[in-house]
């Protein structure tokens, strides 16, 4: 398993060039799941674990792994799959997530497999509002063409530690809050859930939220913006994109925006669970004017006034 993450470093150039490496795995059944590669930080055969008295009930328990308390997350039962027991074809994939290490217990590890954020689509919209993909797609196997669930992590972490997004009352300014209601943000991202928190959290300083799913579909509302002769950062305040979503990632889009000068000076903030020191240099590398790890109301709101203070600051 090592040899399978060892080159994952390697991988992270992917990044930014809107491909990604998916970890495929399966659980119970033959239906094939999967993670990014680049929040998996190893594979690990199933550890000893402590359950946790009062803990949550899609928590297997919680392993020491050099040194830390990991969380060991039931994949199975956290997205509504009948269980079965622990078996010799179980592993725990470890990965971080805004700002977190936790353990999924999985079945077998298939493989890595590398695609275009293009052949990664959004789940039907008759799927619903509870179910746990934020995308899917197709993968050949014994020259037969698989489907591929990519899992809502975000979504299942939520169910089990519940994200504050009240915003402290230090960070509020109410002078430059003054001018932030009614005005209008764009927030891109696969996830409902993340999504959700963002629109919760802005709120509450009276920002109004335009929603996008994933970073062609916000890269069409632009371009018709512009090509109704209408000038975008007139629309919009600001822009805050996550990095991972099917069809165009948030590198791209970001790409795309700074390269067609009818938009160019959109302010743009990268909202993602990736991690920072490799974001900074993303941020600098595709033109984001600046990143936040997901979850930080405060830092959200913070983002927001900065931006409002420019602009004021410009009259």
């Amino acid at each position: 398993m090592s040899e399978l993450l060892a080159s994952i470093d390697q991988r992270t150039k992917l990044v930014g060039e809107n491909r990604l490496e998916l970890l495929l795995f399966q659980l119970n059944s033959q239906q094939i799941f999967a993670m990014n590669v680049f929040k998996v930080r190893e594979v690990i055969a199933v550890p000893r674990m402590i359950k946790m008295p009062g803990s949550h009930e899609n928590l297997c328990g919680v392993a020491s792994l050099r040194g830390m308390s990991v969380p060991i997350v039931d994949l199975c039962k956290a997205i509504r799959m009948p269980k079965r027991p622990l078996g010799e074809n179980q592993n725990v994939i470890i990965t971080e997530y805004n700002r977190s290490v936790q353990g999924f217990l999985i079945g077998p590890v298939l493989n890595i497999t590398n695609l275009s954020w293009s052949d990664i689509l959004p789940p039907p919209k008759s799927a619903g509002k509870n179910n746990y993909l934020t995308a899917f797609t197709h993968i050949e196997n014994k020259g037969k063409k698989q489907i591929v669930e990519i899992i809502d992590v975000e979504k299942v972490l939520a169910e089990i530690v519940a994200y504050d997004t009240q915003v402290s009352e230090k960070v509020l300014d109410d002078d430059v809050n003054t001018h932030l209601r009614g005005r209008k943000v764009l927030i891109v991202d696969d996830s409902a859930t993340a999504r959700a928190q963002i629109v919760d959290t802005l709120n509450q300083v009276g920002i109004q939220v335009i929603e996008c799913n994933d970073g062609l579909q916000a890269l069409k509302l632009l371009r018709s913006w512009a090509n109704q002769g209408k000038k975008v950062t007139d629309e919009i305040l600001m822009m805050f994109t996550d990095a991972e979503m099917p069809e165009m990632d948030g590198y791209m889009l970001t790409a795309e925006v700074r390269g067609d000068p009818r938009m160019s000076d959109l302010y743009i903030t990268l909202n993602t669970s990736l991690s920072g020191s490799f974001n900074e240099a993303m941020v600098e590398k595709v033109g984001c004017d600046n990143f936040i790890s997901k979850f930080q109301p405060d830092l959200l709101v913070t983002a927001a006034q900065t931006r409002m203070k420019q602009l004021l600051n410009k009259k």
